[in-house]
């Protein structure tokens, strides 16, 4: 055997994204790589953090071509249209082919954050009050 024969197949994900017709809100966001697990995926769609076409789904939405799912994170929106379906997590290449990201640019003021010197102990209510003033929320 030459050694071209005996390296094994690139790993293609399953389901063609040209053949699946619908798939559902959790596993795509879990394909896309937007959360790390399926189930952080369902509690934040059960949260109401995930919008489809600007109406809040269950898990089980059938997500299909065309749709806009929108996520609210902590500090930011990201709004994606989808223009590939997958129910199978693989690289991050091929999980950015998913979508077309239609984000808002991130505020330069917000992404550095606020810092507190290592040992000064829990924020007093003020502080707090301080930081979610400056993050925006």
């Amino acid at each position: 055997m030459t050694d071209a024969e005996q390296t094994p197949p690139v790993p293609v994900p399953s389901g063609d994204l040209a053949e699946m017709a619908a798939v559902r809100l959790d596993k795509w966001l879990w394909a896309a790589r937007c959360f790390k697990t399926r189930s952080q995926a369902g509690e934040a769609v059960a949260a109401g953090h995930v919008k489809v076409n600007g109406d809040s789904v269950k898990t089980a939405k059938m997500l299909r071509r065309g749709d806009q799912v929108t996520i609210r994170g902590e500090e930011h929106l990201r709004i994606l249209d989808v223009v590939g379906l997958s129910d199978k997590r693989g690289p991050a290449p091929v999980a950015r082919t998913l979508y077309v990201d239609r984000s808002p640019p991130r505020d330069p003021a917000k992404v550095g954050g606020v810092t507190r010197d290592r040992g000064l102990g829990r924020p007093t209510k003020r502080e707090l009050r301080d930081i979610r003033r400056v993050r925006g929320y």
